[in-house]
């Protein structure tokens, strides 16, 4: 296990696809911490205090780049029109949600994620005893 963790930090816009409306630009941070390498999260700002976050994998993420992956609450993949395009769409009970981001700007974030953690070493980055310690607190609250 490494012992020296970094986290990642990028801003990147996002268009809302409005039904029967113009896309809607939201400001989105992607996060990536070498303490969870398999994971990313999105940041999505909802008014002036409120951010939702989702995490999902760093694999769905690359993967959605090149075709649409995806079974539960994100899906990734090509946008239909527009080969620089990605569509991400995020789902919950509360509702659907789908975004089309710029490639290139996803891919930037992966590299630099890739600089921290390559792929297929992830393993050397988890910590069970971290994961059980966080498992169990979460436990008692």
């Amino acid at each position: 296990m490494h012992n020296d963790h970094a986290t990642l930090r990028a801003t990147v816009m996002l268009e809302l696809l409005v039904p029967r409306g113009w896309p809607v630009r939201v400001e989105v941070e992607l996060g990536y911490d070498t303490r969870d390498p398999y994971a990313v999260t999105a940041g999505f700002r909802c008014g002036p205090s409120g951010t939702v976050e989702w995490c999902f994998s760093r694999d769905l993420l690359a993967d959605g780049l090149l075709t649409d992956v995806g079974e539960g609450d994100v899906r990734v993949g090509p946008a239909d029109d527009h080969i620089e395009l990605v569509s991400l769409v995020v789902s919950s009970p509360a509702g659907m949600a789908m975004f089309e981001a710029y490639a290139e700007d996803l891919a930037e974030f992966l590299d630099h994620t890739y600089d921290l953690v390559p792929p297929g070493v992830e393993e050397l980055w988890v910590s069970v005893d971290d994961a059980l310690t966080t498992l169990m607190s979460r436990d008692r609250r």
